[in-house]
């Protein structure tokens, strides 16, 4: 399968490069950084690029993105273009190519706060925590109708979405444009929505790293990491050669035919897209996260700060079944396997 892979150069575009190629796939690279998979420097953005790199392709792996939490409401405009607008274009001069399979990097943040149970009422989605709990210490979302405290569960893809950040909102967005251009089309759409992705080539020392990679460059100066509100967030973190193998599965199951229907079939939340959830399926608070990488590394231990982010959801970890049912996905990097490795390789620069 001849396939292009957007944002090629990144860190997991990079790893799906090469899990792609090791499968026997001829993969065309597009990013904004020159010499990805032989390419030119090229901007999603920019049609007459775009088409020229699809010109024989079959399909389209597009992980091209302005990634993370952002600073604050400045970075609106560069999110959505790079992220809406780039996406756009794409799905255009696809459609223009006729080329109709299109995996799409997606994210949990779509759905906002995790799911939650109240003793009293039952399932509930809480709604953003109010700064003035969070300035006091109170981090765990209470009952909105009740305000007693709630009990978290994992999410699946039929979750409603509810984006809390700018980041989120663009994601989501992505997945409606992928559903109004599979709908106008006929076109498959595959929607992995990533989990907390760690792993060699994490970019370091800028506000839209991950977690981990804030974590390592503090180690690698010999600082403790930060970890904000108590460390007790639950997250589920994914190597990214777990990520890229999905990724690999996911074209090859699109490219066999269309994605399955019948009961928990097509995500109406997506509006024709398939969407799945690419997770561990092993939770782990962000204390735990600091102090495994802390512990591999050598490193000072964590220092729990008490601070906060608004737009940071306290709880989402994921249901990753569909995943293992209907790409054959599992997660095969063990969660201390991974921090070791990650404490020995350095991270990149940005």
């Amino acid at each position: 399968m001849n396939v292009l892979l957007t944002g090629s150069a990144g860190f997991i575009g990079s790893h799906i490069g090469e899990a792609l190629a090791a499968a026997g796939h001829r993969v065309r690279g597009l990013d904004l950084r020159p010499g990805a998979l032989g390419g030119p420097a090229a901007d999603v953005r920019d049609a007459a690029a775009v088409a020229r790199r699809l010109d024989g392709v079959d399909a389209v792996c597009h992980q091209a993105a302005k990634v993370g939490l952002g600073v604050d409401v400045s970075d609106l405009p560069a999110y959505t273009s790079a992220n809406v607008q780039g996406t756009a274009v794409l799905l255009a001069e696809m459609a223009r190519a006729g080329v109709g399979v299109l995996v799409l990097a997606s994210s949990m943040v779509v759905y906002g706060e995790g799911a939650y149970t109240c003793g009293r009422h039952g399932p509930v989605r809480p709604g953003p925590r109010p700064e003035e709990a969070l300035r006091a210490g109170r981090f765990e979302p209470a009952c909105p109708a009740c305000g007693l405290a709630l009990d978290p569960a994992a999410v699946g893809e039929d979750t409603p979405p509810d984006p809390r950040n700018v980041y989120a909102d663009t994601k989501l967005a992505q997945e409606h444009l992928a559903a109004s251009w599979a709908r106008a089309t006929g076109g498959t759409v595959t929607a992995l929505r990533y989990h907390n992705v760690y792993g060699p080539r994490m970019p370091r020392d800028t506000p839209y790293a991950g977690v981990a990679a804030l974590f390592r460059s503090r180690l690698e100066d010999g600082r403790a990491p930060l970890v904000f509100e108590d460390g007790g967030q639950r997250r589920d973190f994914v190597h990214v050669r777990d990520v890229a193998r999905a990724n690999v599965l996911a074209l090859e199951r699109a490219a066999a035919g269309p994605p399955p229907t019948g009961p928990g079939g097509v995500d109406a939340s997506c509006g024709g897209t398939r969407a799945y959830n690419i997770a561990s399926g092993e939770p782990r608070t962000v204390g735990d996260m600091a102090a495994a990488l802390s512990a591999a590394f050598g490193g000072p231990a964590p220092h729990v700060t008490g601070g906060y982010r608004l737009g940071d959801v306290r709880h989402i970890v994921a249901r990753p079944d569909r995943a293992r049912r209907e790409l054959g996905f599992c997660a095969a990097v063990a969660f201390a396997d991974g921090m070791e490795e990650f404490a020995r390789r350095r991270v990149t620069s940005s």
